[in-house]
């Protein structure tokens, strides 16, 4: 008998707590704190790039989107390259490529008689214009050496 009084008045306790305002505003609280460190954590996961911590033994060379969810895929590992199939439900090893296709390093700039790409040509352009704008004697100093040079 009276441990069954006792469940009884524990479970009548245990809902008065969670209708109780206070008690809900705790778990409300409790809750952003868990969803708060989540998103803190993925921060600083995507601002130091703890995923790319792998020794750098594999890198995407080159990449082509073929369908909604394929992909061909270059990989490098090592000094081989392979082409892979890459789909939502599978990836295929398709061949190992005999003469290795170049990796474009970021941040470095080609030589003067290289070809730029598309946002190379811009990147350039755009730092031109803007450098004329923040300093008008740039740009005056610029066709001076131009005439001179004709």
């Amino acid at each position: 008998m009276l441990p069954l009084l006792f469940s009884q008045l524990a479970f009548a306790q245990s809902t008065q707590s969670i209708t109780n305002p206070t008690s809900i505003l705790s778990i409300f609280l409790s809750l952003l704190v868990v969803v708060g460190v989540i998103f803190a954590l993925a921060y600083v996961m995507r601002r130091f790039n703890v995923t790319a911590m792998g020794g750098n033994q594999m890198k995407v060379a080159a990449s082509m989107v073929v369908g909604t969810k394929e992909k061909i895929m270059v990989i490098q590992v090592g000094e081989e390259q392979h082409l892979i199939g890459v789909t939502s439900h599978n990836i295929s090893h398709l061949s190992k490529l005999d003469k290795n296709i170049d990796i474009p390093v970021k941040g470095a700039y080609k030589a003067a008689g290289e070809p730029q790409n598309g946002a190379e040509a811009f990147k350039q352009k755009l730092v031109a214009a803007m450098a004329g704008k923040l300093n008008p004697g740039l740009e005056k100093d610029k066709t001076k050496d131009e005439s001179r040079d004709a």
